[in-house]
C-alpha cells in the first residue's frame, strides 16, 4: 500500500492533468496510471484507492471548493492562481470537509506538495488559506454555531 503523502502526490498529478486538460476524472486517473506513473522514481502500484478518492471527491465538489478558496484567498481569483497552487488548495480543502484526517496533518502534507511542486513563494499562500477555511469548517462543527450566546 501507497504511503499517504505519495497518494496525496498522486492525486494532485491527476487533478493537474484534469483541470489542464478538462477532461473527465476517470480519463485523468487513467493517464496518470498510464504516463505519468511511469516517469516516476518509483513503481506505482495502480489502483491505489486513497488517491483516487482524493481526486474523484476534489473533482466532484470543486466548483463549491473554488467557493471557498476564493473566499479566502484576498485578492486572488481561482482561475488566476498557478495550476498547481489551486489544486493542492482543492484536495486540502476536500480532505479536510470529508475525511477525519487531523486538519493539521492535511495542512502540513499540503505544504510538503507545495515544496515538491510550486515554489517557496506559494507556502504562506496556501498555508493561510488553508488556515482561514479549517477556521471556518471548525466553526461550522461547531454545537454553538450560528447560536448567539450573549
Amino acid at each position: 500500500m501507497p504511503s499517504r503523502f505519495r497518494s496525496r502526490q498522486q492525486a494532485l498529478q491527476t487533478l493537474f492533468l484534469w483541470d489542464v486538460r478538462k477532461i473527465p476524472m476517470r480519463e485523468a486517473i487513467s493517464s496518470y496510471y498510464g504516463s505519468l506513473a511511469s516517469e516516476e522514481a518509483e513503481p506505482v502500484n495502480a489502483p491505489d484507492a486513497f488517491s483516487e478518492e482524493l481526486a474523484e471527491g476534489t473533482a466532484s465538489q470543486a466548483t463549491a471548493i473554488d467557493e471557498m478558496i476564493t473566499r479566502h484567498s484576498e485578492n486572488w481569483r481561482i482561475e488566476r492562481m498557478p495550476v498547481v497552487d489551486r489544486n493542492i488548495l482543492r484536495v486540502a480543502v476536500w480532505e479536510m470537509k470529508n475525511l477525519k484526517t487531523p486538519a493539521a496533518v492535511v495542512i502540513d502534507q499540503a505544504l510538503e506538495l507545495a515544496r515538491r511542486f510550486a515554489g517557496e513563494e506559494s507556502i504562506p499562500f496556501l498555508n493561510g488559506v488553508l488556515d482561514a477555511i479549517n477556521l471556518e469548517l471548525q466553526k461550522a462543527k461547531s454545537p454553538e454555531a450560528g447560536h448567539d450566546t450573549a
